[in-house]
């Protein structure tokens, strides 16, 4: 059997680790880690596609923090690290490593799909962090874009979705990021 390790190595946003309760249920929600494929080296944690989940993505989606599919979660990831690099050049104070943004994967991808996102994993941590939901591609899609729309893979890209996410993935009775809902703040 395949050992299990665990999935998080990056520090986990602020406003989680604010709360230890929470923090130490999104680390159990996260536990549950295996490779993306079978000759993947980072572990990536696996959970279920919750109702409270799709919520957070719906609200996410209406703000305009989710990008869907891999490709333009590639282009997401790569503009804000051009971002990073010139606030870095501009700054003399060292920037946290937290997990900022959040990849969602559908459970039915090949081979390809996964070591692509692996390797995405890899260039960008330690603040992009993956979670290998238990749900196919049809029935994400469907969740979030409508009947008969798929997606392999969704991107978080604002904290606050992602503090949102984690708190639903772990079954925090209210997965609202701190400060309310981000599309009532727009």
């Amino acid at each position: 059997m395949e050992a299990r390790r665990p999935a998080l190595r990056a520090r986990l946003p602020r406003a989680i680790e604010a709360d230890p309760e929470l923090a130490a249920r999104v680390a159990r929600a996260l536990a549950d880690a295996r490779p993306l494929w079978s000759g993947g080296e980072i572990p990536v944690a696996r959970a279920p596609l919750t109702s409270a989940l799709v919520a957070v993505l719906r609200r996410a989606q209406r703000a305009g923090e989710l990008v869907r599919g891999l490709e333009g979660a590639e282009r997401a990831l790569e503009a804000e690290e051009r971002g990073l690099r010139l606030a870095a050049q501009r700054s003399a104070g060292p920037h946290g490593a937290r997990v900022s943004r959040l990849l969602l994967l559908a459970d039915d991808g090949a081979e390809r799909f996964y070591r692509r996102a692996e390797s995405l994993l890899r260039r960008h941590a330690p603040r992009l962090l993956a979670v290998r939901l238990a749900a196919d591609e049809a029935a994400l899609g469907e969740s979030l874009f409508g009947p008969g729309r798929a997606a392999r893979a969704v991107l978080l890209e604002r904290k606050e979705a992602v503090v949102g996410a984690l708190a639903a993935l772990a079954g925090a009775s209210d997965a609202r990021p701190p400060g309310g809902d981000p599309a009532r703040r727009a």
